[in-house]
C-alpha cells in the first residue's frame, strides 16, 4: 500500500480509526469538550496545546480528539500483544486509574499525514502506576510484531522496535508493514503517580519530536 493509498482512507475512516494504540475517537462528534487540564489528588497534570505541540514538532497542528478514559483494548493476532497494539488503551491502564486525560493533534491540512498523540493516566499511588507501567514495558517486550484489527474491522500488520528502556522510560516505533515508511513514534514515561505517553505518527523520523513533546510533558506533570 503506498503512502498516497494510506492517506486517501485515512480521512475517510479518520472518526474511528486507531492507529497503532492512539485511542482515535469519532473526529467530528465529541460529545462534550474534554479539557486539557485535570487534577487529581495532589498530582496536577496538563497536556501541551496544539500550539506548544506545534512548536515541538516543527509543524502547525490543530486539536482533534479528546478522551477522559482509556479505550478498550484492541484486538491483536496473539493475546500477548494486546500491550503493544494498544499502549494507550485499557491493556496497560487497566481500570484502577483515578484520572485519565488523551488528546489527539494532526496536520492543519488535516490530511491525517501527521498525528500526536498525548496521555496521561493518574494512579492511587506510585506502587499501582509502577505495575501498570511494568504491564507495558513488559508487553513490548513479548510482541515484535503483530496483525492488528482496527474499530472498523480493518486489519493491518506492523512492527515494533524499542530503542529506549529503562526503569521510568520506554520508547519504542511501530512500523506498518508496506507503508512506505509510515510509523509511530511511541515514548512514555512513569513520574511520580502518572503514566505519560506520547506518540507522533508520519511517514518519517517522528523520534526526536517524540522525544522533545514527551520531556515538555513530563515537566507539566507533578506529584
Amino acid at each position: 500500500m503506498t503512502l498516497r493509498r494510506w492517506r486517501l482512507p485515512l480521512v475517510a475512516v479518520l472518526p474511528c480509526l486507531t492507529l497503532a494504540g492512539i485511542g482515535w475517537w469519532c473526529w467530528p462528534g465529541q460529545p462534550a469538550p474534554v479539557p486539557l487540564h485535570l487534577v487529581a489528588g495532589t498530582v496536577h497534570a496538563a497536556l501541551l496545546t496544539p500550539d506548544e505541540a506545534s512548536r515541538l514538532a516543527g509543524t502547525t497542528l490543530v486539536s482533534g480528539p479528546r478522551s477522559n478514559q482509556p479505550p478498550a483494548a484492541m484486538t491483536a493476532s496473539a493475546s500477548k500483544c494486546a500491550v503493544a497494539v494498544g499502549p494507550a488503551t485499557q491493556s496497560v491502564y487497566g481500570h484502577e486509574w483515578t484520572a485519565f486525560l488523551s488528546a489527539t493533534y494532526q496536520d492543519a491540512g488535516g490530511t491525517g499525514a501527521y498525528t500526536v498523540n498525548q496521555v496521561i493516566g493518574v494512579f492511587p499511588d506510585h506502587a499501582k502506576a509502577g505495575a501498570a507501567f511494568r504491564t507495558l514495558t513488559t508487553g513490548l517486550t513479548r510482541c515484535p510484531s503483530s496483525t492488528r484489527t482496527d474499530q472498523a474491522g480493518r486489519t493491518s500488520k506492523w512492527t515494533y522496535t524499542t530503542d529506549t528502556a529503562t526503569s521510568t522510560v520506554v520508547g519504542w516505533t511501530a512500523m506498518q508493514d508496506a507503508g512506505e515508511g509510515w510509523a509511530c513514534y511511541h515514548q512514555a514515561r512513569l513520574k511520580g503517580e502518572s503514566i505519560l505517553q506520547v506518540t507522533v505518527c508520519e511517514a518519517g523520523s517522528g523520534q526526536p519530536a517524540a522525544t522533545r513533546i514527551a520531556g515538555a510533558l513530563t515537566g507539566k506533570v507533578s506529584g
